[in-house]
């Protein structure tokens, strides 16, 4: 199952169509393939993708691959997917709304969309230790962080939920999972949303 993700969340995948928004190397899409599912991955970019076509011909499995931006899904039909999954890749989106509307189209009715973002306190300090974090921005400081392949949006709790909720779906999960060995702050933040509607 994807890294960084609980598979309660996503549950059994198998011989269910999951379409992965931002596969990068594909370590999530092979392993969800690996479990029975038909995935279809989506990533901007190329380099990427020949990993994850790598990876899938090393554990001989077949993952549909898909070179462009993850809101321009024009070429997958509405309601053709069971799943939506996206990991930490919709953190380079500036306009979550556009991606989640795409997300809800192609969604078959009430059907899940698993994203995890970077969690926007994590941007807050440039030092840890177990007795000290250094606070260098607000939490409302919407500055971009990173530039090119590695730019991150902060978005925060809040902006997601709405997002989500414009975007028709109801949200029925929410997650702030622990840096493993940095104690004290929250590393990522999961939503689950389930489609609402056509």
């Amino acid at each position: 199952m994807p890294a960084g993700l609980d598979r309660r969340l996503l549950g059994d995948v198998a011989d269910k169509r999951v379409l992965e928004l931002g596969t990068g190397m594909g370590h999530s899409a092979v392993a969800m393939a690996k479990a029975g599912a038909k995935v279809i991955a989506v990533d901007p970019d190329a380099s990427q993708l020949d990993h994850a076509r790598q990876l899938a011909e090393e554990h001989e499995i077949r993952v549909e691959l898909h070179h462009g931006d993850l809101a321009d899904l024009a070429f997958m039909r509405n309601e053709s997917i069971d799943m939506v999954v996206s990991i930490h890749a919709l953190a380079a989106e500036a306009d979550l709304d556009r991606a989640f509307r795409q997300a809800h189209r192609v969604l078959k009715a009430d059907m899940p969309f698993v994203v995890s973002l970077p969690h926007p306190t994590a941007s807050l300090v440039d030092h840890f230790s177990d007795d000290e974090h250094r606070v260098i921005r607000g939490y409302f400081d919407a500055a971009t962080l990173g530039s090119g392949p590695s730019v991150t949006h902060r978005h925060l709790i809040g902006d997601v939920f709405s997002a989500l909720t414009r975007a028709n779906f109801r949200i029925d999960t929410l997650i702030e999972n622990p840096y493993a060995d940095k104690p004290g702050l929250p590393e990522t933040l999961v939503f689950r949303g389930k489609k609402i509607g056509n």
